[in-house]
């Protein structure tokens, strides 16, 4: 089965080569978002709270752009710089994930540039 890149309007530009999104069938992947501007500026330096959100608001369009909602994912993946940052980042999480909350680990990782400190990556079931 081929995918579909979903690149939401105004999307950050990619460090890498990968699209923001892939649908293949009713699954939509949700590449690791961090947290840039459309222009590719770093949005929240130092601030994880504000990353977090601008990462969620990020995962949201692109859910969006792919004919889905926020509560069509069930899965995600968190990366943090720092395991300090645990609770601040939940605090923003549950916001867009009220209970029943989805699936989901976080780890500590070596983040793409030490500007960053969280990364999520989602995935999500979306009916056609």
């Amino acid at each position: 089965m081929s995918f579909k890149p979903i690149i939401p309007k105004g999307s950050a530009p990619p460090l890498a080569p990968y699209s923001p999104g892939a649908k293949a069938g009713n699954v939509l992947y949700v590449s690791g978002m961090l947290s840039l501007d459309s222009q590719g500026n770093i949005v929240g330096i130092g601030d994880v709270k504000a990353q977090t959100r601008n990462i969620l608001e990020s995962i949201k369009s692109v859910v969006t752009e792919a004919g889905g909602s926020m509560s069509d994912i069930a899965f995600n993946q968190i990366f943090l710089k720092s395991l300090d940052d645990y609770a601040a980042v939940n605090e923003v999480y549950k916001e867009y994930f009220p209970q029943p909350s989805p699936a989901r680990y976080c780890i500590q990782a070596q983040l793409v540039k030490p500007e960053f400190l969280v990364e999520i990556a989602s995935t999500a079931h979306i009916e056609n």
